[in-house]
């Protein structure tokens, strides 16, 4: 019993909807890569979702075909057509807007997006890019650290020496403080070394005068035992 007829209208349920363009995208693809291997005929094949992915197809490149396709259409047919300017000018955005496309797809094939239709060798070549730009990153930060690396070099010997300008500096002030020191020592290092020396004559008297001797009392026993207390009081 053969399968029915399906009815050619959009599908409403979301999840059947993304399952049905998935399989029919393949199929699509897979159609496109065996006509240009039976017939050896060049094929693009440009296919966006709805949420605008672009999914591709081309048996010489994408890009190619549609330059190709872009000379075949708007090339003029007639060199004396009056609107020759305005085909060239519409020609040449055709062609940045291509070259757009192909950037928009190179940008996203770079961040790992839209990998599917990519052949093995297309995917190779990415992955020597994405290498060789990992290459690039991290000589460009090699360079940088060591750019940074020198920079504190100089710094900290610019510090060191401000620091012994200033350990100098110290150094002769001290010096300075010292001499001006030495210079209020007096000569005579006995006296320097024993300030409180004195001559003996000032602890002795002489033998010539009387002592006067003030609030002195000088207890003197009698015969009878009483005591002289005010006897040897000198006025």
């Amino acid at each position: 019993m053969g399968r029915g007829r399906v009815e050619l209208k959009r599908i409403e349920n979301k999840i059947n909807r993304q399952v049905t363009f998935s399989k029919r995208r393949n199929g699509l693809l897979k159609k496109a890569y065996e006509l240009s291997v039976l017939c050896d005929a060049e094929v693009a094949l440009i296919i966006f979702s709805s949420r605008g992915k672009l999914y591709e197809f081309g048996s010489a490149g994408t890009s190619k075909t549609l330059e190709r396709y872009q000379r075949c259409c708007y090339a003029p047919q007639d060199p004396n057509v009056a609107n020759g300017e305005a085909q060239s000018w519409y020609q040449e955005m055709s062609k940045l807007k291509v070259k757009f496309e192909s950037l928009q797809r190179s940008q996203r094939h770079l961040l790992g997006e839209d990998l599917g239709p990519l052949s093995v060798k297309e995917l190779q070549q990415l992955e020597r890019q994405l290498e060789s730009a990992l290459s690039q990153a991290r000589q460009r930060k090699t360079q940088l650290m060591m750019d940074k690396m020198e920079e504190l070099r100089k710094k900290e010997r610019h510090l060191g020496e401000i620091n012994k300008q200033l350990k100098d500096q110290l150094e002769a002030e001290g010096a300075a403080l010292r001499a001006l020191q030495g210079s209020w020592c007096p000569d005579n290092a006995a006296v320097s070394s024993n300030p409180f020396h004195l001559q003996p004559s000032h602890f002795h008297g002489t033998d010539d005068g009387p002592t006067l001797h003030i609030g002195y009392q000088q207890f003197a026993p009698t015969e009878a035992g009483e005591s002289n207390l005010m006897l040897n009081w000198v006025p």
